[in-house]
């Protein structure tokens, strides 16, 4: 049995401390991982400290190019990567690939932001008595930073605090998931072989209360949490003046219109609802139709969603593995069995053995219905008719989240009416809100957080705007 180390800057670590990290398929210990202690914490933040000042003076060719030999990195070893991913997630092979590029990308984007960092000149010579003065501005980074990243993408949701921080200057000091810390490491292993300052990143799998503790800290000047939304919005209240940066869950909406493509609609919500068990905080999870298309699209949708291949992750063909464990699974199970005892029916799927839930179905649901208003993060889509498109805007704004919605419709005007009135981060015309490209600004309102992530726009939440104001006279 292997046991992982952990990594201090360049160092890495051994505690007594260890936690073992199952493959949520088979239910083997894979490993166990070493945790750090409260010293290694009070270590590992110092030298984040001490490293601020130097990795803001690194070069921005030397940042792009650490950046761009990370993504070089991780590519020579992309297999590693999605083994592991899959070894401890859970998540289908051909999903954990696909994760792993995107990883790659995320980086390559990071090395290209970095030599982009924005600055103006401004003109301050406004007002009588101000006829010499001028001011520029650049964006400086803010300081040692707090990453705290969730299990289900443990690769590329990583690559989206490191990427960031690095292309920015900021030291970064990294919290993974409990049940998925492998793949972290791994990256800590690679990020060893980069010519940046002892201290750009250490990587710290600990209990809940030592990270609790880290968000506490006046040392660190900003945390990036992505996670449930309960725990964001607690540790926000926690972490005094620091900046915050919370990439929260969802319970994503997809209106289809009488005009749109079923077929296509169809097969995309069923993509969007059930690859990886629906373990993604914009899968698709409440779907509205047309009345008048309500039949046809049912149809076709549960012939997508009957012919998914369910079981072995390592299967090049699976798309729907099992939950990261059998406890979530069983709460998925409980909260599929409480609507249907409050009047909702199962159209196909309901089933649970050990962490899988078969894909499920749920029609007759109410707003109030957990399986509507909470975030299910299981293999569960409710469908819903309606009548009016007003309605079905109303009834994807009924919830607490705003993370994404997808609008499937021909209709323009359409378009740019949910555009407008749906309370949500981003809006996807013909297109599921399961959709994320790397680079574009992601994130959402209400419960679903705070900021946006993507790397330009992480950079811009991670640095402060700082102005030089010059007074020039005549000689």
């Amino acid at each position: 049995m292997d046991y992982v180390p952990f990594f201090i800057g360049t160092q890495r670590r051994s505690s007594p401390e260890c936690v073992p990290v199952s493959n949520p398929y088979t239910g083997e210990v894979i490993a166990h991982v070493c945790q750090a202690t409260a010293s290694d914490v009070e270590e590992a933040l110092c030298l984040a400290v001490q490293a601020s000042s130097a990795l803001a003076s690194v070069p921005t060719y030397v940042r792009a190019h650490a950046l761009a030999s990370l993504a070089e990195a991780v590519r020579t070893r992309q297999e590693d990567f999605a083994q592991t991913i899959t070894r401890e997630s859970g998540k289908p092979i051909t999903d954990a690939r696909r994760e792993v590029n995107r990883a790659i990308q995320t980086f390559l984007i990071a090395s290209e932001e970095a030599k982009r960092l924005p600055g103006e000149v401004i003109p301050l010579d406004l007002t009588p008595g101000t006829e010499h003065h001028l001011g520029l501005w650049q964006r400086v980074p803010i300081g040692p930073v707090l990453g705290i990243t969730p299990f289900n993408f443990p690769l590329n949701l990583v690559a989206h605090k490191v990427a960031p921080c690095v292309a920015a200057g900021n030291p970064l000091v990294l919290k993974p998931a409990p049940q998925t810390p492998l793949t972290a490491l791994l990256l800590g292993e690679v990020f060893q072989s980069l010519d940046l300052p002892s201290g750009t990143l250490s990587i710290l799998p600990c209990s809940n209360a030592r990270a609790e503790a880290m968000v506490q800290d006046a040392r660190f000047q900003a945390f990036s949490f992505t996670g449930s939304a309960a725990v964001g919005w607690m540790l926000k209240e926690r972490a005094g003046k620091k900046r915050a940066l919370l990439e929260l869950g969802g319970n994503a909406g997809v209106i289809i219109e009488p005009d749109a493509d079923l077929d296509f609609a169809a097969k995309r919500c069923a993509a969007g609802g059930f690859a990886y068990s629906g373990q993604t905080c914009i899968a698709v999870q409440r779907v509205f139709v047309h009345e008048q298309v309500y039949d046809a699209f049912v149809h076709v949708f549960l012939d997508c969603v009957k012919a998914l291949p369910c079981g072995d992750p390592l299967q090049e063909s699976t798309v729907v593995g099992p939950l990261i464990d059998e406890r979530a699974a069983q709460r998925v199970e409980t909260w599929i069995r409480e609507a249907v005892a409050q009047g909702a029916s199962i159209l196909t799927g309901g089933m649970r053995q050990g962490a899988f839930i078969a894909p499920t179905v749920l029609a007759e649901v109410t707003p109030e219905m957990k399986v509507s208003c909470e975030e299910v993060f299981g293999p569960v889509v409710t469908i819903t008719r309606y009548h009016e498109f007003d309605h079905a805007l109303q009834l994807v704004n009924e919830s607490p989240y705003g993370l994404q919605a997808g609008v499937f419709t021909n209709d323009v005007h359409k378009i740019f009416k949910a555009y407008r009135q749906l309370a949500v981060g981003a809006v996807l015309a013909n297109e599921i809100p399961t959709f994320r490209a790397d680079h574009m600004p992601y994130g959402g309102v209400k419960d679903s957080g705070l900021g946006r992530e993507g790397v330009r726009y992480a950079i811009t939440e991670l640095t402060e705007l700082k102005l030089l104001v010059l007074n020039l006279p005549p000689h």
